[in-house]
């Protein structure tokens, strides 16, 4: 059983036909496109997918419109970016958990993530897992940006990884695209300060509520850009990764420090107060 690719792009006509092509001829393939205002629609019908436009709100609103509205022809679903490419080896293990999902209906999967031309292994946060192969059915979303997979139902995991390049548009386009997610990132920062913290959740068996608890306590610690960069520069051994990791701990730093001015800004505001 081989199960749809659905595709989420932005303008995105420079890395959609690496993408479809890191797939096996004949895949079936949809991309959800935000309206695009490059090539990307031509580059996806000359690639012989379907396209589906929706305008972007918010990640999860995006996400869950697409599970509930898309009309797949298959029962399983295989959601990957643009600017990611699949294996060889992960898309047979996708393919044989679609064919025999036991009584699991998703499956969380790893990524690598490449950064100057090396996979920068210890200062991503990896081992982190993804919920990527699901029935539509039985999956939504959670979060405004960077959201949590709520599953009703049995989650499986594969050993395979994908491949993912959030550099492929340049330093500049990360830089831009960041400070977009930190004001949601910030609208999320202020809803959960507001909301009662539950020690407890650090202990769950569910990784997604293990998540949650650990963002919880996360935006209550002081001076977190500083300590994002001691984290992935030293607890996760970034250092190792040579000059690619410490830029990257560097940068997500400044993205921490981003927020808080984003969450300062709001409060202020809603103080009416100068900003």
């Amino acid at each position: 059983m081989t199960p749809t690719v659905m595709i989420m792009t932005l303008n995105e006509e420079a890395n959609l036909k690496p993408t479809i092509d890191s797939f096996p001829p004949g895949t079936p393939m949809v991309v959800y496109d935000s309206f695009s205002t490059d090539k990307t629609v031509e580059v996806a019908q000359a690639c012989g997918a379907e396209v589906i436009q929706r305008k972007f709100d918010n990640w999860a609103a995006h996400q869950n419109w697409g599970a509930q509205n898309i009309p797949f022809k298959t029962s399983w679903v295989y959601y990957t970016d643009a600017d990611e490419r699949m294996t060889p080896e992960l898309w047979a293990e996708i393919c044989a958990a679609a064919e025999n999902p036991a009584n699991h209906v998703a499956f969380d999967m790893r990524r690598k993530d490449m950064f100057l031309g090396k996979w920068i292994r210890h200062s991503s946060f990896y081992p982190c897992w993804f919920t990527r192969l699901y029935q539509p059915s039985k999956i939504r979303w959670e979060r405004l940006v960077n959201p949590v997979t709520i599953v009703d139902g049995p989650i499986g995991r594969l050993d395979g990884h994908f491949i993912h390049y959030p550099f492929s548009k340049g330093i500049s386009f990360w830089f831009e695209r960041h400070i977009k997610y930190s004001d949601f990132e910030a609208q999320e920062l202020l809803r959960v300060l507001s909301e009662p913290l539950h020690p407890g959740d650090l202990f769950s068996s569910n990784r997604h509520e293990r998540r949650r608890a650990l963002k919880r306590v996360f935006y209550r610690l002081p001076a977190r850009p500083l300590l994002k960069f001691f984290i992935l520069y030293f607890l996760r051994r970034g250092f190792l990764d040579g000059r690619a990791g410490f830029n990257y701990a560097v940068m997500q730093s400044i993205y921490e420090f981003m927020i808080s001015l984003r969450a300062n800004e709001r409060r202020r505001i809603e103080k009416g107060l100068p900003v």
